[in-house]
């Protein structure tokens, strides 16, 4: 017993430093964002304040168009991240339990398309919008990530793992496809689509070549695009960097945050389908 209970000490306390470990960047930005300019460049650093000052936040969002960036990174994001949510759940289920020609040679085309560097796209991707006469505008930054080969991947290893004989009964109960989705696949799949939906926002928050590519105007700007303006225009005001860099993250921590049962459990569950 006395040698089991030291090795759960040992474990727990290397929990904890590896938890003080990730938590101290983000401490560090938070202090550092609320220094005034003198404690700032203090040398040794301190980690803690004696005069907080909020100047750098206020600087922020009068120096910066950062709300509308972070109104326009927050549209785009969550409206990338539910057509994903929606239609990747579809084509999961069309792929995992439906039968019609060439369905395994499409799936395939999806998985290959994993294997393609996302640089190869941007070309055409960028010949493609500007045809359609989308520059800098929300059509170049959601339509072509409506849905995202990964997300099918794992809706369909999941929805594979869901007993035909549920979808079955349903039928005989005189349920058409959409309505099988929409009661029985659906309320069976959330840790799969809170994992997507995660994934989604994520990757979409932190886009920065493609919005890069096709937005032209300030007003037009996501939160990366903004931080590479704060840096380079600012790039003196620590302070005000750390600000950014905290107001930027924030919201990916609350999200994670929210839905980490659900993001831990659905990455375990698709990892072990056959």
């Amino acid at each position: 017993m006395g040698t089991q209970r030291w090795k759960t000490s040992l474990v727990f306390s290397l929990f904890v430093l590896g938890a003080l470990v990730m938590v101290l960047p983000y401490y560090w930005m938070l202090i550092s964002s609320i220094k005034p300019p003198a404690e700032l460049h203090t040398y040794p650093p301190r980690f803690f304040v004696q005069h907080p000052t909020l100047k750098a936040y206020i600087e922020l969002f009068t120096l910066l168009p950062m709300a509308r960036s972070l109104l326009n990174s927050a549209f785009v994001a969550s409206t990338v991240t539910l057509s994903n949510v929606l239609f990747c759940s579809l084509a999961g289920y069309a792929f995992g339990k439906l039968r019609f020609p060439f369905r395994d040679a499409m799936f395939f085309v999806f998985i290959f398309s994993l294997m393609i560097p996302w640089q190869v796209n941007l070309i055409p991707g960028f010949l493609i919008v500007k045809s359609f006469g989308w520059l800098d505008s929300f059509f170049a930054l959601i339509i072509p990530k409506l849905a995202l080969p990964f997300g099918i991947f794992l809706c369909r290893q999941y929805i594979m793992s869901i007993p035909d004989a549920f979808i079955e009964a349903a039928r005989l109960d005189g349920c058409g496809e959409f309505r099988i989705y929409r009661r029985v696949i659906l309320p069976l799949i959330t840790p799969a689509l809170a994992t997507v939906a995660i994934f989604t926002f994520l990757a979409q928050w932190n886009d920065f070549v493609w919005p890069l590519v096709v937005i032209q105007s300030s007003s037009m700007r996501t939160v990366p695009l903004i931080i590479q303006v704060l840096n380079g225009q600012f790039g003196s005001n620590f302070g005000m960097i750390m600000a950014g860099a905290l107001v930027v993250t924030l919201p990916m921590i609350v999200i994670f945050l929210l839905f980490q049962r659900q993001f831990i459990r659905g990455v375990f569950l698709a990892s072990v389908q056959e």
